[in-house]
């Protein structure tokens, strides 16, 4: 309960000490520290403190301390101010303050010493500091020099050195020296390979497999495998016998940023080959858009997106193999686009109807084919290979032994696939 003092001040001593015997076991509060001050003081005016006897005083006293809720020590105190001033004011709180030694000045220099050298060690700068003074003259280094070692770091931790000394450095990309960061240029010659990977999705925390796509930029001749991980170890045989799939020589094989590629283990494979290895620029998403718009138009839309668990990348691998990359190669025609500039020098494509062929009748049309081919590789053979089904009796049975693919992988998995 909140007690409000009124008209206290106005009782006679004799009432006061009525009052006392009345209210014994009854304490009370004042509602605030100045209500409480201005309310002793007037009090002590009403009741001539300082002119009454020595018991008439207790009383008064006693009184104080019962309405007002203040301690005994606390009365002592405020009876004192009131003898000394005539008045009871709250006063107010002064911190507790040490003099500053160190100025602004002195926390500027010590920044630019420590952007000079570099923020040494504490004692190393202290010693500069000292030199500065004794060895070199400058008066301005005078309290610098005494500084104890403890207290320059203090003032190294304080905001107003951190403000003179941030230093912000955009954020500084890795160097790896493995490839070369270009755009290839095949120069209308095949060989030269776009490759990207492509994965089949996790469930409940497994993966699923991973399969490599490799395009070349000239023919759109297009070759997929397939690995259960995406580690080193797995991947360098499966890009191994990728690269022996294509008829012409390999020269050069360009990825993205991805460490599946960028590594150590498929630049020694790629560099016992002798083919040339380069990689995506930055901001450049042209760079390899080719294999990319193959991942959709060709893995996606004929794999689908469901999950298929990584044990079964040995069988997607002869599957790709046997079927699919000979259909896509022989039998899948593909757009080659006719380039013109306009007269600002921008490039537009354009696709005409008689821009469509097959990966292996743009790869005999080209100037000088034959020079491409491995030695082992003759176009009597290829023919014979083109030759053998229709491009629909091809396309026929690839998706006849997909379809038995898959279902395998549905009935062995233990994680059911979702979407094919």
């Amino acid at each position: 309960m909140h007690m409000r003092m009124q008209n206290g001040e106005g009782r006679t001593t004799e009432q006061i000490k009525e009052f006392l015997k009345g209210s014994e076991g009854v304490t009370f509060a004042g509602q605030n520290k100045q209500e409480v001050y201005a309310w002793v003081e007037g009090v002590l005016v009403a009741q001539e403190f300082t002119q009454q006897n020595k018991k008439n005083r207790g009383a008064i006293r006693a009184y104080v301390e019962k309405v007002s809720g203040l301690g005994s020590a606390q009365v002592t105190r405020l009876v004192r101010k009131f003898k000394e001033s005539g008045r009871v004011e709250v006063s107010a709180y002064q911190r507790q303050g040490f003099p500053r030694k160190y100025t602004d000045r002195d926390i500027a220099l010590l920044a630019e010493v420590d952007r000079a050298h570099e923020r040494l060690s504490g004692p190393a700068t202290r010693h500069i500091l000292e030199r500065e003074h004794a060895h070199f003259g400058k008066a301005e280094y005078a309290r610098l020099a005494e500084i104890s070692i403890g207290h320059l770091y203090n003032l190294r931790a304080s905001a107003s050195y951190r403000k003179r000394m941030a230093v912000y450095v955009s954020t500084r990309p890795t160097a790896v020296s493995i490839g070369e960061r270009r755009r290839p240029e095949p120069q209308g010659r095949p060989g030269y390979l776009r490759v990207d990977t492509v994965h089949q999705g996790d469930w409940d925390g497994a993966k699923g497999v991973y399969h490599i796509n490799a395009v070349d930029a000239v023919t759109q001749w297009q070759v997929i495998g397939c690995a259960s991980r995406i580690s080193e170890a797995h991947l360098q045989p499966v890009l191994e016998a990728m690269l022996h799939q294509f008829p012409f020589l390999i020269h050069g094989l360009h990825s993205d940023n991805g460490s599946e590629y960028i590594n150590h283990t498929v630049a020694g494979l790629l560099e016992k080959l002798r083919i040339e290895f380069t990689k995506s620029r930055a901001n450049r998403s042209q760079d390899n858009a080719l294999v990319e718009g193959k991942n959709g138009a060709v893995i996606r839309k004929l794999i689908g997106y469901g999950h298929i668990a990584g044990e079964h990348a040995e069988a997607l691998q002869k599957f790709y193999t046997a079927q699919m990359n000979p259909y896509l190669n022989f039998h899948r025609p593909c757009g080659f686009a006719t380039v013109s500039q306009d007269a600002r020098g921008k490039r537009q494509r354009k696709y005409k109807v008689e821009d469509y062929a097959t990966p292996y009748e743009k790869l005999k049309a080209l100037p000088e084919a034959a020079e491409y081919l491995k030695e082992n590789m003759s176009w009597a053979r290829l023919d014979a290979q083109a030759s053998s089904l229709s491009d629909t009796e091809c396309a026929n049975r690839m998706a006849t032994a997909k379809a038995a693919l898959l279902r395998k992988v549905k009935t062995e998995s233990p994680i059911p696939p979702r979407f094919y």
